[in-house]
């Protein structure tokens, strides 16, 4: 397999109502089997997924966390209206968010928006995904694979990486399971997360600071076959269990 990862430039800044489909496509040509990378910040701005921190009045619990973390507290109590459940409080909030992802600030930010404002991620990233993918095939004809990427931690590392929180036309997870390695033994346990690495590469090519290439198209990628259950269940994350009990 030979992939070729090309950053999209040219790329404006993203206003509420922007057609972002079609402005990807001015951008560049697809193949069928192509797949990009889109950065949930723009996909957020195009939705309007911002509040403005004027709007904002913190709850006492926001007020509480604001002062043992240093964060504005208005930006914490868009932190907390964004989480389905609190995991931490300190020296972070990380909770969980509707759609199954845990993130740090719930995955609120403050960079890369105009004026006091915070970006929120988008409410349904695998809708928000299957949209682009829909409407880039009814522009090109052409059927191309979508993922939604947001830059995380990492449990037990330092440095933050690209994630998929959204995808469309692929499956997450490539599962080997059934398959035998080169030895003839069973895999019974091996699932490749493909969409976080694709993600990965990808926040290497959009960079973290003023690059302005915030969509990214792999051509050449094999197909796959698997499932999408990326998310790990309450019963089956260990780490949030421990993090409760450690926390209670």
């Amino acid at each position: 397999m030979s992939v070729q990862v090309t950053g999209i430039s040219g790329i404006p800044l993203i206003q509420k109502g922007d057609d972002l489909p079609a402005i990807i496509c001015a951008r560049t040509h697809f193949s069928d089997g192509d797949i990009i990378c889109v950065a949930s910040t723009i996909v957020a701005k195009a939705k309007g997924y911002v509040r403005p921190l004027a709007e904002i009045t913190p709850t006492p619990n926001a007020e509480r966390i604001a002062t043992k973390i240093g964060e504005d507290p208005r930006f914490i109590q868009g932190c907390l209206d964004s989480s389905a459940e609190i995991i931490l409080e300190y020296p972070f909030i990380l909770s969980v968010l509707p759609f199954s992802h845990v993130g740090v600030h719930a995955g609120v930010d403050n960079s890369n928006i105009e004026g006091e404002n915070i970006i929120l991620l988008p409410k349904d990233p695998m809708a928000e995904a299957r949209e682009i993918r829909e409407t880039i095939h009814q522009i090109t004809d052409i059927s191309i694979g979508v993922i939604v990427t947001d830059t995380c931690g990492r449990a037990f590392r330092r440095g933050q990486t690209g994630s998929a929180i959204g995808w469309a036309g692929m499956p997450a997870i490539r599962d080997f399971r059934g398959d035998h390695d080169l030895f003839g033994l069973e895999l019974k346990i091996t699932e490749e997360a493909v969409v976080d690495e694709i993600a990965a590469f990808s926040n290497f090519i959009m960079g973290e600071s003023d690059n302005g290439v915030p969509v990214v198209k792999f051509s050449g990628c094999d197909t796959w076959k698997g499932h999408d259950s990326l998310y790990f269940t309450k019963d089956e994350d260990l780490i949030r269990k421990a993090l409760r009990i450690y926390h209670s």
